[in-house]
């Protein structure tokens, strides 16, 4: 299950430096209901490799304007305490491994 971040654990969570991907969503979203079983998947084939989890935007802020997350669903990903890559709309589940992969041999 994907991990639930909200503006106080997400820049815990960043600063840590570990890999990270933040899937910033909202309940009305089409786009973000065709994704969300795609992140929870993913969540649990990477535990304790990549941190994979949910910023419901309804939520809080403080983080949507620090990183220009302005259109849903945004994927922000993050290794070493720096956002190394993004994706902004729907994205399929080989698509997304792809990056996650690649978030991984960066290191």
């Amino acid at each position: 299950m994907a991990f639930k971040f909200n503006d106080d654990n997400a820049a815990e969570e960043i600063k840590s430096g570990k890999a990270l991907v933040i899937d910033f969503w909202a309940e009305w979203c089409g786009p973000c209901k065709h994704i969300a079983p795609i992140v929870d998947e993913l969540a649990d084939e990477y535990e304790g490799k990549v941190l994979i989890g949910k910023y419901d935007v309804e939520d809080g802020d403080e983080i949507l304007g620090e990183y220009g997350v302005r259109n849903i669903p945004t994927l922000l990903f993050f290794k070493g305490g720096k956002l190394v890559d993004r994706n902004v709309g729907s994205i399929e589940k080989s698509a997304l491994k792809e990056k996650i992969d690649k978030l991984l041999l960066s290191e």
